[in-house]
């Protein structure tokens, strides 16, 4: 996935009201930039910290950039989680994901379950329908090592139950996390910050729901999905 237009450095002020961000650019002005992340952002929020904003193309919106993406100093990292989607739609569609190819259709934000969407349903008439939630992946407190969730998910642990239930009622289902950094080999779930989630990953697990990793590949022009990771408990 490539970025509309080129993205603009700056470097982090602060990160408030949760969707709120202050960034000061290279030409030193101070702009409001909207944090598209609902989550703790943990380890991505330090001001100082290098990031890259994208400018809006519509005029009359309130604020003119978002906050796109963060330098760490292991890696840049894709804090936009409206974007994963996206991403790994478009690698879906190219073959990228070993198990998730060959499908006739993709669709994206498909009603299902109990008042819910599925992130990607595949349809194909000669294979079962496959329903995809993905889940965006920034976190690592652990050299190496991806985590999810960041904070406590009650939303990502009804989505596990969900995808259950498909494959109870003779659907395929799968998890896709996407890891949007580059400094890590292995991905596992965050028990400590939400055991909730963490039973449900198993149980969802172990009824036959599939479940994908895949870091991707990060700069200032695109996100791509590049290549799976390994997934430990």
């Amino acid at each position: 996935m490539k970025f509309p237009l080129p993205l603009i450095k700056g470097r982090l002020i602060k990160r408030y009201k949760r969707f709120l961000s202050d960034i000061e650019l290279e030409n030193g002005e101070i702009v409001t930039a909207h944090c598209a992340n609902s989550g703790s952002m943990m380890g991505l929020k330090e001001p100082g910290y290098e990031v890259w904003l994208s400018p809006a193309n519509n005029p009359k919106r309130k604020l003119q950039y978002t906050w796109e993406l963060v330098d760490t100093g292991t890696s840049l990292v894709g804090i936009n989680t409206g974007l994963p989607n996206k991403i790994v739609s478009e690698a879906i569609e190219k073959n990228l994901v070993e198990g998730l190819e060959g499908y006739e259709t993709l669709k994206n934000e498909v009603k299902y379950g109990e008042n819910s969407r599925i992130d990607i349903l595949l349809t194909d008439a000669e294979k079962s329908d496959c329903y995809v939630e993905v889940k965006s992946v920034t976190l690592s407190r652990e050299a190496g090592i991806a985590e999810f969730p960041d904070a406590v998910t009650s939303r990502g642990t009804k989505h596990l139950n969900e995808l259950a239930r498909m494959v109870e009622s003779g659907k395929r289902a799968a998890m896709f996390y996407l890891v949007q950094r580059m400094d890590c080999q292995k991905f596992s779930i965050a028990k400590d910050i939400d055991p909730a989630y963490f039973d449900a990953f198993i149980k969802a697990r172990e009824k036959g729901v599939e479940i994908f990793c895949y870091q991707c590949s990060i700069d200032a022009e695109g996100i791509t999905v590049e290549k799976p990771i390994h997934i430990v408990e």
